[in-house]
């Protein structure tokens, strides 16, 4: 667990990043190719800044054995049903895993194989990085630049680099900051498969186990698809008691204190939650006050 006097962590975010790479007119059949893989929705609903007390706030309040946040009034989480509303990726397909680490070796030459690049600059890369992982900026400075009018090789040379820049920003964001892992270059061998992996379920796993790790004292980094969370936690409708409702739901503490965060999140929120259909005049038995142990929201990105 963190602690109340802890400082908020610091929020990998690469929403900004995303937008560094912009498929126009001139790359349409690239942007073709992504929403045909149903991951076009993070390409525009992805947050450029995210609240660190908000954040890091309840990240204290994540329990790993439980997999779920514990709140005043009980316990929630997030579920496949909220990747889907509120990133309209696939959540269904098959699953994603690696059976092992990738040696550098192997990522040089999935780097060479998939990417087009020489074997001379796949291993300086990686000596950069100093692991089997690629810059951000690498692929956006090698690839960005192709445009429809370039030869089909090309074309899937450069739709493999947008895709794996578009997970390295998005789903599986770490705490290096600025690289990708080489190893989900293997996810887009086959082009025509990438549609068929369950990719909400991956982000989620991903999510969970960056929440884990951060809730360690010596841990000073927040990792994962922050705008997932960021988006999930907006359950006004679930959490929020009447009097809340309006301005008074809008934090304007402290951006640097995780407890002050905590604090006026306690003031505002339900101990006992009422279903939401109990609470909008519609109650039509004599039904009690539940305790909420999971919650779901329907916002969609649009940023």
């Amino acid at each position: 667990m963190m602690s109340g006097d802890r400082a908020p962590l610091k929020l990998v975010n690469h929403g900004a990043k995303l937008h560094l790479w912009e498929l126009d007119a001139e790359r349409s059949r690239i942007y073709e190719t992504v929403q045909r893989f149903g991951l076009a929705p993070l390409i525009s609903c992805s947050h450029r800044i995210a609240s660190r007390p908000m954040l890091s706030a309840f990240c204290e309040r994540w329990q790993p054995e439980t997999t779920s946040f514990h709140l005043p009034f009980g316990e929630m989480t997030i579920k496949l049903d909220d990747v889907a509303s509120i990133l309209h990726i696939p959540v269904t397909g098959s699953m994603i895993s690696f059976s092992q680490p990738l040696r550098v070796d192997d990522a040089n030459a999935l780097l060479v194989e998939l990417l087009g690049t020489t074997d001379v600059e796949a291993s300086r890369e990686m000596e950069q990085c100093r692991s089997p992982s690629v810059r951000l900026m690498w692929l956006r400075e090698n690839f960005s630049t192709i445009t429809d009018v370039s030869f089909d090789d090309d074309i899937e040379f450069v739709t493999r680099a947008f895709l794996l820049h578009l997970v390295g920003c998005t789903l599986f964001t770490d705490k290096s900051a600025t690289s990708v892992r080489v190893v989900y270059l293997e996810l887009f061998r086959d082009l025509s498969m990438v549609g068929s992996y369950a990719w909400g379920g991956a982000c989620l796993a991903f999510l969970y186990r960056q929440l884990t790790i951060a809730t360690r004292f010596e841990v000073q980094q927040l990792g994962g698809y922050l705008t997932l969370l960021q988006y999930w936690e907006r359950w006004t409708d679930h959490v929020l008691t009447d009097q809340s409702r309006g301005r008074r739901c809008q934090y304007s503490g402290s951006r640097e204190s995780v407890a002050e965060y905590m604090a006026w999140y306690d003031r505002i929120s339900h101990r006992i939650v009422q279903p939401p259909h109990l609470r909008s005049g519609f109650m039509t038995d004599a039904g009690s006050s539940l305790p909420l142990h999971t919650a779901s929201t329907n916002d969609r990105c649009t940023e």
